[in-house]
């Protein structure tokens, strides 16, 4: 008996804590999907502001404490992933510019179809070389799929932008399970049931929004925060409605807030709460940091730039929320490619 009971309680306990994980995440869920549906303009303001520099922070810590300490033979992978991410970033950001000064419309959607065609080919190319490592897999199907989704690409030159705009989002919930599979396997058949929440909230924002009025130009929460700085049209742009029109623009706001409010949620609290094995200041738990103090030192310099980048990301939305918002998801581009073979290295 004095066996059993220790082990019991440990049990009971681990399916504590288990639950309450699950309970945490569908509990974050359901304040974003209503938040998000009741105030979808200021709470647009406030997610962005206050977690889209932190995140990043997070999700850079998170990195560097999964990547080894040297290449090895995934050298060329590595080389692959931060050509692609540099250049297809580059590409993204200068393609508002080529296509405004281009009067040929059709011109201008030949050149987003070009860089989806570059980005679905670069993808490609990622998966293949993944799967020549172990665990090897059979990589061979991914080309005629890269052909077929690119195909889809020159018919609707737009459809993966913005595809991209929904789907990154819940790229942060696929690296979750990814990393629960590697650090609390026994925890990941109650967060598949607690992520069901989140098209079962995405549907029921749907159903609440389908019908309901245009976005005002501005509502008084905003206001008082930001005057004159956060345009409905800035939201609805983005969101996608210009390529949506059958779908209500209020619905769209709402859930793209929604997704961004859970991608924000999983990489500043839920990540670091079953992935970070220390405190994120704390460098003994990075690969690269042990290989020497230069490294170390290093690898600080990187984490202190990037508070002093949150902090100077906060004061210019301050100044000009905006301006400084359409300048980050322009840059945030970076983070989003990262996330390609990063997700493919932790399968």
């Amino acid at each position: 008996m004095s066996v059993a009971a220790p082990a019991a309680t440990t049990m009971f306990a681990a399916q504590g804590s288990r639950i309450a994980f699950a309970l945490g995440f569908v509990g974050l869920a359901i304040s974003a999907a209503v938040l998000s549906g009741a105030l979808p303009i200021t709470f647009a303001f406030a997610t962005v502001f206050l977690f889209a520099g932190p995140h990043n922070w997070f999700e850079a810590r998170y990195a560097l404490g999964r990547l080894p300490a040297r290449a090895g033979k995934l050298w060329g992978f590595f080389l692959a992933s931060v050509l692609g991410i540099v250049g297809l970033s580059a590409g993204y950001a200068a393609l508002p510019f080529a296509v405004s000064r281009i009067s040929d419309a059709h011109l201008g959607l030949s050149l987003y179809a070009g860089w989806a065609t570059v980005f679905l080919f670069w993808v490609a190319l990622l998966v293949w070389m993944r799967s020549h490592t172990n665990p090897r897999f059979d990589g061979g199907w991914v080309w005629p799929a890269a052909c077929l989704v690119c195909a889809g690409a020159w018919l609707n030159p737009v459809a993966l932008p913005i595809a991209l705009v929904y789907l990154h989002p819940l790229m942060a919930l696929w690296l979750l399970d990814r990393e629960l599979a590697r650090s609390r396997p026994a925890w990941r058949r109650t967060y598949w049931c607690a992520v069901a929440s989140v098209p079962l909230l995405l549907l029921a924002l749907w159903w609440h929004l389908r019908d309901a009025p245009e976005l005002p130009g501005t509502d008084q929460i905003t206001l008082a925060f930001a005057p004159q700085t956060l345009s409905a049209e800035t939201l609805t742009a983005h969101a996608g409605a210009w390529a949506l029109p059958g779908v209500s623009p209020h619905f769209l706001v709402a859930a793209h807030t929604f997704l961004e409010m859970m991608h924000y949620g999983v990489w500043v609290v839920l990540i670091p709460l079953v992935g970070m094995r220390s405190w994120p200041w704390q460098l003994k738990t990075i690969p690269a940091a042990r290989r020497s103090r230069s490294w170390a030192r290093g690898i600080a310099a990187i984490l202190t730039l990037g508070v002093l980048i949150v902090a100077v990301l906060w004061v210019c939305f301050g100044i000009d929320y905006e301006t400084t918002r359409r300048v980050y998801f322009t840059v945030a581009m970076i983070h989003v490619l990262a996330e390609v073979p990063f997700l493919l290295r932790m399968m």
